[in-house]
């Protein structure tokens, strides 16, 4: 992983690899980084523990990986949710 990315962004893939919901692949559309290198960043700025706990809990989910997700077109999203600053991505 070569990229230089400042610590704000650091946090934010952190936190969308944490997130159930957001596929690896928004990820890299964001950031550029695939599968491995989130994996990878996250070995680095994790602790030990909290890294294994995290593979343990994304590995094999489907909501971790887009092609493996169902149509999710019909969930509820309250018109009132805050869209979330800093995010190169608009939510909607």
């Amino acid at each position: 992983m070569s990229k230089d990315f400042k610590l704000s962004e650091i946090d934010r893939i952190i936190e969308m690899a944490w997130e159930d919901r957001t596929p690896f692949e928004a990820i890299e559309f964001q950031f550029g980084l695939n599968e491995q290198e989130v994996i990878s960043l996250m070995r680095k700025e994790l602790k030990l523990t909290s890294f294994k706990m995290w593979r343990k809990r994304v590995q094999g989910r489907k909501t971790k990986h887009a092609l493996l997700k169902k149509n999710t077109s019909n969930r509820f999203k309250s018109s009132r949710q805050k869209a979330i600053s800093g995010n190169k991505i608009s939510k909607r």
